[in-house]
């Protein structure tokens, strides 16, 4: 769900219409390339790369979120890549790592090489259980900062330019991000009442918001509720992070406004977040409603309501948490109480299938799990015997 790499000062963020925009001085912005990306569900980005002098095809996560680029370290061995122990560590919402590097790599990005990368090595075995399908990477600031890049989610594709001017299509509203490697925005959250915070802008967060448990009972942002949140869990750098899910009753960000928001909320024991100078995070699931223009040449980031604007929010619940291993799909965790711990669903079971479906596709299965309402999913318990399971899945409205 999430990667962060280092903890970095911050400074305040200001938001402007497109019309104040300054003169920098740049050459017009050319063209270089273009390619098509895939949106998995809660909004997390993938598309292909290759590494020079290399003939394998590599997925890479376009995220936002990460200050440099790294490499899986499963296919760093595959590759025959020798990565060397750095002198930092590296953060995540489920522990610290030594940084592992990789000097002057090369990755080309449709017509484009990407040259002189110093790329961290990382193990995301936990996000290619999760997503269903290898991730052999991240491209984050060390790509993004080189280029101004173009995000269109109607067409699936990213548009890549080299730094200079242009002219902002109408429609749409220019933010004034802080970049200490990361982009950081200010957002408007009302729960009970008006509050404002920093954020991290995160594509690589499938989710919509994030909010630490400081900065929510510091700013007692969220009122009473019909519902309490719900436990649930989020899996990042180091493992998975108990967490807490409810909604936010109105977000803002620039002019949009969004309401009854998915929120998470999380103990940030290992201070990715830096609470209080950030109060969490947005992530993919409400960003991917925009069309996207990353200028940080600029420190500008231009956004267009796109046609998934308008979109509900995912308020589905179930409890359950599944991961692909060795080509099958296998309940993970179960958290207690939820529709799932009623269903009688355990960890360790095999989903053999889902409303019929013997498919093993795991975004297929977690659209499933996200749409509902109710499901038949048959498993293979640990001892052989197979159970059809009823699911009804909840809502944390």
């Amino acid at each position: 769900m999430r990667l962060l790499l280092t903890r970095i000062g911050l400074l305040l963020i200001l938001a402007r219409p497109a019309a104040s925009q300054e003169a920098a001085g740049l050459a017009p912005a050319r063209y270089l390339t273009s390619f098509p990306f895939r949106v998995l569900n809660g909004g997390v980005i993938l598309g292909r790369a290759m590494l020079e002098g290399y003939s394998d095809s590599l997925t890479f996560i376009f995220d936002t979120g990460c200050p440099g680029t790294s490499l899986d370290s499963m296919t760093a061995i595959r590759l025959g890549l020798r990565p060397r122990t750095g002198e930092f560590l590296i953060r995540g919402i489920g522990g610290v790592r030594p940084q592992r590097n990789l000097d002057n790599l090369s990755i080309r990005l449709g017509d484009l090489v990407v040259d002189s990368l110093a790329v961290h090595v990382c193990d995301y075995e936990i996000l290619s259980s999760i997503y269903g399908e290898t991730i052999d990477g991240i491209m984050g600031y060390g790509f993004f900062s080189r280029y101004l890049v173009k995000i269109n989610y109607d067409s699936s594709k990213m548009y890549i330019y080299t730094k200079g001017d242009i002219t902002y299509p109408k429609g749409g509203f220019l933010l004034r991000p802080s970049l200490a490697r990361l982009p950081m925005l200010e957002g408007q959250l009302n729960d009970t009442r008006d509050i404002r915070s920093r954020f991290y802008f995160d594509t690589g967060a499938g989710l919509c918001l994030l909010v630490s448990s400081d900065f929510a009972a510091d700013s007692a942002i969220f009122g009473p509720k019909k519902k309490p949140p719900v436990k649930t869990q989020a899996a990042g750098l180091g493992g998975t992070a108990n967490m807490q899910l409810t909604t936010l009753k109105k977000f803002k960000l620039g002019p949009y406004r969004f309401r009854k928001i998915p929120t998470y909320i999380f103990e940030d024991a290992y201070d990715v977040i830096s609470y209080p100078q950030l109060g969490g995070l947005i992530g993919n699931d409400l960003l991917r409603r925009f069309n996207l223009i990353l200028n940080y040449a600029r420190s500008e980031i231009y956004l267009t309501p796109n046609s998934s604007y308008r979109q509900p929010f995912d308020y589905s619940y179930t409890g359950i948490m599944i991961a692909r291993f060795d080509g099958h799909i296998e309940v993970t965790d179960v958290v207690r109480d939820s529709p799932a711990d009623k269903g009688g669903f355990r960890v360790g079971d095999v989903i053999l299938s889902i409303n019929g479906d013997t498919g093993q596709d795991m975004q297929t299965y977690q659209t499933f799990l996200r749409t509902g309402p109710r499901l038949k999913i048959l498993v293979r318990r640990e001892n052989g015997a197979q159970a059809l399971l009823s699911l009804r899945v909840g809502s944390i409205l």
